[in-house]
């Protein structure tokens, strides 16, 4: 498939349309991890051209993910990250916890964003934050791009030094994410403190099931039930 270089088509569209100055990127990392945090990166980029290259983080190899990684370290005008603990998914489900993550990104921020572009079709964002959803829009806009491999290589490096302290679960190779070494060692060793224990794969650990947790705190699901955190993954 040939290279179509990301634009900044959206961020133009919503300076023309709403009258934002500043526009901000956004892009999460480990939704479908086992371990460890959910990560999301929000990144000001201005309108200015983009390094060679960049594209979503997961079309990139780990070498490339990070030469590009040091290069809009400098480049973006600004970013920030926002991380929500295993610990906070548990307790709040994953809609909810994306948006904690979101937000503190947001917060890092030097100044605040007019407008959000959020990549895929959900806002789970919400108010009081002007957004626009964009699907593979760490593809095609330039901000979620560069959000997209910060945000990948940042949490890659957190979970690369958690693997130092659990070298059994080979968390450098597979980020938390489920890997038949992952499989193992939780089948042996049962669940560290940074895994997601209330999530279905412990129902298939017959010696650590016990240690399961309800996935969502009554809080969370009243708020779910009055549609003020949008769906659940």
């Amino acid at each position: 498939m040939p290279y179509v270089p990301p634009t900044h088509s959206v961020e133009r569209s919503l300076r023309a349309t709403t009258g934002a100055k500043i526009v901000a990127g956004i892009d999460e990392v480990g939704r479908g991890a086992w371990a460890g945090p959910v990560s999301v990166c929000a990144a000001v980029t201005g309108l200015r051209r983009p390094p060679d290259g960049l594209t979503d983080s997961k079309l990139l190899t780990p070498k490339r993910r990070a030469e590009l990684c040091d290069v809009l370290g400098a480049w973006v005008t600004a970013y920030g990250l926002g991380h929500a603990s295993p610990e906070e998914i548990d307790a709040l489900g994953m809609t909810a916890a994306l948006r904690l993550a979101a937000v503190r990104a947001l917060e890092a921020l030097p100044v605040r964003p007019d407008a959000v572009i959020l990549d895929g079709k959900h806002d789970y964002l919400g108010t009081p934050w002007r957004v626009r959803t964009v699907i593979k829009g760490d593809q095609s806009c330039i901000a979620v791009s560069a959000a997209s491999v910060i945000a990948k290589v940042r949490r890659d490096a957190m979970m690369a030094e958690l693997g130092l302290e659990y070298a059994d679960f080979d968390f450098a190779a597979n980020a938390g994410y489920p890997s038949p070494t992952h499989r193992i060692a939780l089948e042996e060793y049962g669940p560290t403190p940074h895994h997601r224990v209330s999530w279905s794969y412990m129902d298939a650990l017959p010696r650590w099931r016990h240690l399961k947790k309800v996935r969502i705190t009554p809080e969370a699901a009243a708020l779910e039930a009055g549609g003020q955190l949008g769906f659940d993954f």
